[in-house]
């Protein structure tokens, strides 16, 4: 089993045992044990009550399963991009567990709403779906294409069991578990009087839903008895489901004997979610596995690339200067350069100067990890250019491994340290910074589109708003206008950069702008930009509230940023190019220094 699959495989695990928290939060009335998010009552450790321990337990657990998810996605991208429906499953992993994530906080801030419960259920269980079926595709041989009937079955009986697992919340948000008290009849009668009840045709509807279901699901695993091997993941995975009905619908009688006790009603959302997972479990394995009567194919598998360092053992000190490289140390300086000056407005002052060397010290952490993943993702690339050739994973003096399990260190420890000693809202936008370059940028567009660095360039614009955030705790129009400055400034100032690298691009196949379309109408592009810069850094000072200082330096800087572009258009050459390119970045620094200089100056 490779580490994907067994990685996959313990998250899967976990994803089931929080669904069964979470029935354990609804069962015994917990979901709003804490009333704030993320936080409980503004702490991280839970008062000592039950409903807010529970609650708790349920959103760390939700944390653990995320950290899953993502070395799950980050493993597949890195490992297993040749394997296409492994790199879909592990890229769709992510949007599903942030969405689930966004609307468990939705759900507390509606108070738990009937509707919005049931969505989080919903989309709970379509995430736990993609988790099995990743899990399953991974740890199951491919050795035929299988039985389409009962293919279809299962997949019949796996939608039937998520409908009813949405209609029993439904059930329960409506307060209607115990429309009827008696079983297996409804008030003493076969067909109940609804007398235009909700609370009895929802009780009705559940309970004939589930008796359907039960012969559904029977039928399906019958038809995968007949078509696989006994030993076959298909009839086990399909057993275990309709042996697992039988159960669950001796919990549904004690529910109601019991008056929905909480362990009870817990039990009973767990054994749903079993089924549901065996049966999406047995649907995909049924893909993959050759029926009793079939002639098996090769059986293909996906094995992790690991490569080693190539040579001799390096030393210590080239070890450590290939750590460093990694983290791109001339990109954090120009990150950095535009965070504290940003911390000084924000503040109207000089703010603390812990404050500043630890959001400094986070944003450094996060902004390393960032682009030492990137140069996992790319070495494949990196090879093939030659501003890029001597990168430490393409010169061998680092394993892959090593570099993915330093940046993912890097991350981690970003994000608890500007967590603790900065805020909460510093520490997600510094980490959802890295997320955007990661999985937007560098796996996404750099490869596909020629506006890569334009929409890419978002995560370098990040920093300013973890500044703005860590002295306010806030956002606002200001830091907005802020991060549109870094935006905007971007695109021209790598393009003049590409424009000398133009050739190396086009043999790593990178549709970068130079490489794609003439010099001159780069150039355009860059004028375009550059106008747009000015007027934003001028806009700035108005929703700054800025002085005469940096209005005339932003003024100045613009001008002289425009007439380089202009320059460009005219004479394309590569030494007009790196002329604009040190320029941009001489801007860049001189522009926000002029910010820090007019608020301290004006104090």
């Amino acid at each position: 089993m490779s580490r994907l699959a067994r990685l996959s495989l313990a998250t899967t695990v976990c994803s089931f045992l929080l669904a069964a928290v979470g029935g354990l939060v609804r069962a015994t009335d917990s979901g709003l044990g804490c009333p704030g998010w993320p936080k409980c009552y503004g702490q991280w450790i839970p008062p000592a009550d039950h409903h807010a321990i529970i609650e708790m337990s349920h959103r760390y657990l939700a944390s653990f399963v995320s950290v899953g998810v993502v070395a799950t996605c980050v493993l597949a991208v890195l490992f297993h991009r040749q394997d296409k429906p492994t790199l879909r499953l592990g890229l769709a992993l992510v949007p599903l567990v942030v969405a689930q994530a966004l609307l468990g906080a939705y759900v507390v801030n509606r108070e738990l709403e009937a509707w919005t419960v049931v969505a989080h259920l919903g989309l709970g269980m379509l995430f736990a779906g993609t988790l099995i079926v990743l899990t399953t595709h991974l740890n199951v041989t491919r050795t035929g294409s299988g039985d389409p009937t009962t293919r279809r079955w299962l997949g019949l009986a796996a939608l039937g069991v998520y409908a009813q697992l949405l209609l029993g919340s439904w059930v329960t948000g409506r307060g209607a578990g115990l429309a009827f008290t008696d079983w297996p009849m409804y008030g003493g009668r076969l067909v109940p009087d609804f007398d235009g009840r909700e609370d009895a045709a929802l009780q009705f509807a559940h309970r004939t839903w589930a008796y359907v279901l039960a012969v559904v699901v029977l039928l399906a695993a019958r038809h995968a008895r007949r078509a696989y091997p006994a030993n076959s993941a298909v009839a086990r995975f399909a057993t275990a489901a309709s042996a697992l009905v039988f159960f669950q619908i001796a919990v549904g009688v004690l529910n109601i004997a019991s008056r929905l006790h909480s362990a009870v009603v817990t039990v009973h959302l767990a054994t749903a979610t079993l089924i549901w997972g065996a049966l999406v479990a047995a649907w995909m394995a049924s893909r993959r596995t050759e029926t009793s009567g079939t002639t098996p194919v090769a059986p293909t598998t996906t094995s992790e690339l690991v490569e080693e360092p190539s040579g001799t053992a390096v030393g210590v000190r080239a070890t450590v200067s290939a750590y460093v490289v990694l983290t791109k140390p001339r990109i954090i300086e120009l990150l950095l350069v535009t965070t504290v000056p940003t911390m000084i407005v924000a503040e109207r002052g000089l703010p603390s100067p812990w404050l500043m060397l630890a959001t400094v010290v986070g944003g450094t952490l996060a902004a390393g990890g960032a682009n030492a993943i990137n140069m996992v993702v790319d070495r494949d690339i990196d090879k093939l250019m030659a501003r890029t050739a001597n990168r430490p994973l393409v010169t061998g003096a680092m394993t892959p491994r090593a570099a993915l399990t330093f940046a993912v260190a890097l991350e981690i420890l970003a994000f608890v340290e500007l967590a603790v000693l900065v805020n909460l809202l510093s520490a997600v936008l510094a980490v959802s910074a890295t997320l955007f370059y990661v999985f937007v940028y560098t796996l996404w567009l750099k490869r596909r589109s020629t506006q890569n660095i334009v929409i890419g360039g978002a995560a370098g614009a990040v920093p300013v708003l973890v500044g703005w955030s860590a002295v306010t705790g806030s956002l606002g129009w200001a830091p907005v206008v802020l991060f549109a400055i870094i935006f905007v400034w971007t695109p021209p100032h790598f393009w003049a950069l590409a424009i000398k690298y133009r050739e190396d691009y086009a043999a790593a196949e990178v549709p970068m702008l130079p490489a794609v379309v003439s010099i001159n109408l780069t150039a355009r592009r860059i004028v375009g930009y550059t106008v747009a810069l000015w007027a934003v850094s001028v806009l700035f000072a108005e929703v700054g509230g800025m002085g005469a200082i940096y209005l005339v330096t932003a003024m100045a800087l613009g001008a002289g940023f425009l007439w380089l572009a202009v320059n460009l258009l005219r004479d394309g050459t590569t030494q007009r190019a790196m002329r604009l390119f040190g320029y941009s970045i001489s801007y860049v620094t001189l522009l926000f220094s002029s910010m820090a200089l007019d608020q301290l100056v004006r104090r």
